[in-house]
């Protein structure tokens, strides 16, 4: 959790106002929001820096979800747990290939699953 709360810092929340599955939900969200804005400044992006940080902050942040789903502490039943484990592959596939050969297009995979995943956390 202290993980997920370094990557929340820059948020404009409070200390503290933020915990679990909400803080996960709002890392999520600001992910997307990064990957987001990659795409609707694609053109005036030339040298792809904006691409560059919202590939590795959606890629830390997918590293530090993959530490807690592997941890024997994480709360989460298995099957789910082997289940986001799986998809967290996937974007780690997509997240290489855009980065070798970046197109706009490739982004809104990364963009759905992150708000996907977000939107399930605030339903439980």
């Amino acid at each position: 959790m202290m993980a997920m709360q370094m990557m929340a810092q820059d948020m404009d929340v409070a200390e503290g106002e933020l915990a679990g599955r909400e803080l996960e939900a709002a890392v999520l969200n600001k992910a997307a929001a990064l990957l987001e804005e990659a795409v609707g400044r694609w053109q005036e992006d030339i040298d792809h820096a904006l691409l560059d940080q919202a590939l590795k902050y959606n890629q830390a942040l997918w590293s530090v979800l993959q530490a807690e789903l592997m941890s024997d502490a994480s709360p989460l039943p298995f099957p789910l747990r082997e289940n986001i484990l799986s998809l967290s592959s996937f974007v780690d596939r997509r997240t290489f290939e855009v980065m070798a050969y970046p197109q706009a297009d490739k982004l809104e995979i990364l963009i759905r699953i992150n708000r996907g995943l977000a939107d399930g956390l605030l339903l439980h």
